[in-house]
């Protein structure tokens, strides 16, 4: 009978080991695989960006966070495309931007993001609002926070529709320009 129950209990120690094991978060096996492992996961969590600014048509493909950290170089690179186009003004624009755009450019086949705003300084921001109706006073491209695109082939709406399931920062649709505005602000849309 003792070999019986230390049996069973070899087997249920076993079972709830294995049972553990089934319901531990993948992050947790990523924290304790070998370096080889992590240099190939953190690969894929590499981000690129591929840029067209249709403006001033440079364009720029530009891995901006090498999987731990962002690159500055690349950011500089990414915030020289982004700049005012009306006075060429360079602003750091918030790499959480960036995020969102690569997002959006992974949901639809890494195809290249089409930039017609990203940085305005105030007083292109004011300019324009002399112009044009719908500028915002204290527009989040005036802080490097936002950016209008579009991605050739892609609808506007999937596109909207896409940064809405984010559920972060603003998005703007703006069918009659042809364009999708994007922030890092607070969560809303219209």
């Amino acid at each position: 009978m003792d070999k019986i129950d230390h049996h069973r209990r070899k087997w249920l120690a076993i079972s709830g080991a294995a049972l553990g094991l089934a319901l531990i978060p993948d992050a947790a096996f990523a924290a304790s695989s070998t370096s080889t492992t992590k240099k190939s996961k953190s690969a894929l969590r590499t981000r690129t960006l591929l840029v067209k600014n249709i403006n001033t048509n440079e364009t720029i493909k530009s891995t901006y966070f090498n999987g731990k950290s962002y690159d500055k170089t690349e950011l500089s690179r990414l915030n020289h495309i982004f700049r005012d186009r009306r006075n060429d003004q360079i602003t750091t624009i918030d790499p959480q931007l960036y995020d969102k755009l690569h997002y959006l450019q992974k949901q639809f086949g890494n195809k290249q993001i089409e930039l017609i705003c990203g940085y305005r300084s105030v007083d292109s921001n004011n300019s324009m609002r002399s112009q044009k109706r719908g500028v915002a006073k204290h527009s989040y491209h005036t802080l490097g926070q936002a950016a209008d695109i579009r991605i050739d082939g892609v609808s506007l709406k999937s596109l909207r529709d896409a940064a809405l399931q984010m559920k972060s920062g603003g998005v703007g649709y703006y069918p009659s320009s042809n364009f999708v505005h994007v922030d890092t602000g607070p969560v809303r849309d219209w």
